[in-house]
């Protein structure tokens, strides 16, 4: 927990540069793929995903310990090829367990949010999961177990892997000759987060593209079929909580509608999806038919909003960063108490993205609770010692971005789009 923190705070602020640089090079080219809001929404999903995993909010089904311990038939002595071993083993399970988050109903809750943007730049890198509770990625590190790879070297390799997978969510680089064939490249993943029908389903692969090759998934990009980015069935929201959880709920309304219990219980385990005949003539769900001829989700805010959005976003970063820096002396249960923080902030100030006109009550209550935090701790969990003035900052904070934020909320709040969103 402590080292991942520490690595964090190293991998933060570059992959932030990066997101920018992207901004930039987009601009300068005419060619700008990241949106002010949908770049917000991603960083803040980002944050939301590092704040989960940081404070450990998930269980494994079968921990790759245990794995070891019980099914090792050699232990490998330890080595660079050790290493490499740990990093294909990790990749070949990184393709099965992202292949079952797209095939079935219960599992693409968990992956949901990595597709929801209909954009594809560096930011919805960092759209990764709050709600994938239950863990049954080390089910896939067989391979490794049985070759005694230490628990320890997987440790190590995990982050560098999901780390190499930041680069090529990108519009900005073509194809890449005989890499092609050897890696996954921007093209590749182009095609992965398409929803044109030609390109659904394909090139799950998430380091060497060879798996999908090897399992029948794998798709070229096209020049004449150019991809169309999101999901089929519309988000309609920046707030990567509500996104998180929405096919969830989708699932759970339709398993209490349906009229027959195998229905009810079947639907979490079917292909991803299906919905009950009786359900689905009876709530239907908005699903695009024609991904050339659609509008995306994008309220016509105002100036100031993204403004206060982006200094909410920069604020929550910095007071981020300080639970990771920190994160042994904050210790239990408090770690919790400040993650709840952290979550709650990113509601709000999406809320106002969004143009809810109650998120201004959502923005209170975030500021109310960090209020208590203060008050039951005396200062913002040891901050004080560091900056003798902290308290007061934070304290000014909470009642200046309450004000704001009820002020921006206070403007027009219709929902004017100049498009709609997608699920797929």
């Amino acid at each position: 927990m402590e080292t991942y923190a520490s690595v964090l705070l190293i991998a933060i602020p570059a992959f932030l540069v990066l997101v920018l640089l992207e901004k930039l090079w987009g601009m300068l080219k005419g060619n700008d793929t990241v949106p002010a809001s949908d770049m917000i929404s991603s960083l803040s999903s980002g944050m939301t995903n590092v704040t989960k995993d940081v404070l450990g909010l998930s269980i494994a089904i079968i921990s790759y310990s245990w794995l070891v311990n019980k099914v090792a038939v050699v232990h490998i002595s330890e080595g660079w090829h050790t290493y490499l071993v740990a990093f294909i083993a990790l990749d070949f399970a990184g393709y099965w367990v992202h292949r079952i988050s797209h095939e079935y109903n219960f599992f693409w809750n968990n992956h949901i949010i990595h597709h929801s943007s209909e954009e594809f730049n560096l930011a919805c890198a960092l759209r990764q999961s709050i709600s994938s509770i239950v863990r049954i990625f080390a089910l896939f590190l067989l391979p490794a177990a049985l070759l005694g790879v230490p628990a320890n070297v997987i440790a190590v390799v995990g982050p560098l892997h999901l780390f190499a997978q930041f680069w090529y969510h990108t519009r900005h680089i073509g194809k890449m000759g005989f890499l092609e064939y050897v890696i996954v490249t921007p093209s590749h993943h182009r095609v992965h987060h398409a929803i044109n029908p030609i390109y659904l389903d394909k090139n799950y692969s998430q380091i060497f593209i060879v798996w999908d090759f090897l399992f029948g998934t794998f798709q070229q990009e096209r020049d004449d079929v150019p991809p169309v980015y999101g999901v089929t069935r519309p988000v309609r929201t920046w707030n990567p909580i509500k996104i998180n959880f929405m096919h969830l709920f989708l699932l759970m309304k339709d398993a209490w509608h349906a009229q027959h219990i195998w229905d009810k219980l079947r639907i979490w385990f079917m292909p991803l999806g299906w919905r009950p005949e009786d359900v689905a003539a009876r709530y239907p769900v908005y699903k695009i038919d024609d991904v050339y001829h659609f509008e995306k989700y994008n309220p016509i805010v105002s100036k100031q909003i993204i403004a206060w959005s982006w200094v909410q976003m920069l604020v929550l970063l910095s007071i981020l960063c300080y639970l990771f820096a920190n994160i042994a002396s904050i210790g239990f249960p408090n770690m919790f108490l400040y993650g709840a923080f952290v979550f709650l902030s990113v509601y709000a100030y999406t809320e106002l993205l969004d143009k809810n006109k109650n998120a201004w009550l959502w923005e209170l209550a975030k500021n109310a609770f960090g209020g208590f935090l203060v008050y039951y701790l005396g200062d913002w969990f040891g901050l004080s010692k560091l900056i003798p003035f902290s308290t007061f900052v934070i304290v000014f904070y909470f009642f200046l971005s309450t004000l704001i934020s009820f002020l921006l909320s206070s403007q027009d709040s219709s929902p004017s789009l100049t498009a709609s969103g997608i699920e797929k």
